[in-house]
Formats: C-alpha cells, sequence, structure tokens
C-alpha cells in the first residue's frame, strides 16, 4: 500500500505547533516509514499599512494541514492523539484520502506565492486612491477598471491638468480614508 494525502483538522492558529507535535509523534512511535510529507500550506501577501508595503505570510487553509501517510491501526493512533490535533476530516477511522493532483496544485501554487505575493487589499470602481510608488507617487486618482487577477488598477489621474488613464499594481496605490 502506497502513501497517499489526507487532511488532518487541527486548532485553528496552532497549525504550525500541530505540525511540529505529529512529526515528533512520527519519530517517538518509529513509524517514519509510513509517513511522508506533513505539509501546512502557506501563501505570502502584500499589505499596505501607513504606506508601507509588508510581506507576510498566511495560512491557505486555517485549521487543517495535509499529512502524506498510510493509514493503519497504529498511525490513526499517532495522528490522533497529537497534540493541537482534532481529528481527520470524515471524521471516520477510515479517512478518505485526497487526490495527488490536489496537493501539487496547492504546493505549485505555493511556490508561485513565494515568487510573487498576493495583495491583500480589494478596490471598487470609482474608489479614490492615492499612488505611493512609481511615477506617479504622491498623486491622487479615481478607480476606472480593477482587474483582480492581475492584480492591476486602470486610475484616472490628472496630468497637466488634463485627465489621463495609467495602469498601476495594487502595491503601487493606497486606499484615502
Amino acid at each position: 500500500m502506497s502513501l497517499q494525502w489526507y487532511v488532518v483538522h487541527t486548532f485553528s492558529g496552532h497549525e504550525n505547533k500541530a505540525k511540529l507535535a505529529l512529526e515528533d509523534a512520527i519519530r517517538r512511535y518509529g513509524v517514519e516509514d509510513r509517513f511522508g510529507e506533513v505539509l501546512v500550506p502557506t501563501e505570502k501577501v502584500v499589505e499596505v499599512k501607513d504606506g508601507q508595503k509588508k510581506t507576510t505570510t498566511r495560512k491557505v487553509y486555517p485549521g487543517y494541514m495535509f499529512v502524506q501517510m498510510m493509514v493503519d491501526n497504529e498511525t490513526w493512533h499517532v495522528v490522533t492523539t497529537t497534540p493541537k490535533v482534532t481529528g481527520f476530516i470524515g471524521g471516520s477511522r477510515n479517512p478518505p484520502p485526497i487526490p495527488e493532483i490536489e496537493v501539487k496544485r496547492i504546493t505549485r501554487q505555493m511556490t508561485e506565492d513565494e515568487d510573487k505575493p498576493k495583495p491583500v487589499v480589494h478596490f471598487e470602481r470609482g474608489e479614490e486612491i492615492g499612488i505611493i510608488d512609481g511615477p506617479f507617487a504622491t498623486m491622487k486618482g479615481k478607480v476606472e477598471e480593477v482587474n483582480q487577477t492581475r492584480a492591476k488598477l486602470r486610475v484616472m489621474v490628472s496630468i497637466f491638468g488634463r485627465p489621463t488613464s495609467v495602469e498601476l499594481d495594487y502595491t503601487q496605490v493606497e486606499r484615502l480614508s
């Protein structure tokens, strides 16, 4: 029987502690051969606070971790008795595995987020914004178009008294309060 991926429910906010505790329990019980990776999916996000860009890491699935393992009575016991773990998703002694392709998608997304963090803010058409970065820094403008997938805005600014449309990244602007 090969290793499969399972979703394990943890105390929210304690995912990393649960991961460390599970890895320690796996070593203590000597069942390393029946476990693979333990994964707490995270993503990098960019927040703009007080005009400063700050990159932080947040959990993609708060309260959950993914465990690659072979389920039998002993390994099930190791996972369910680990501190900060409440049990498997599916709640039974025979939890359903999740497809390998889904875990690959999650890990690929994590790798992409390392290279280009996601902005956290959401803008609306007609909203007044201040530009904090780039050639238009210190100018104010009005959002004309929002492209969530590319994290870009089309903003109308006044250059030499004439309205001009410019495209900006979310990280180049901030909300005006």
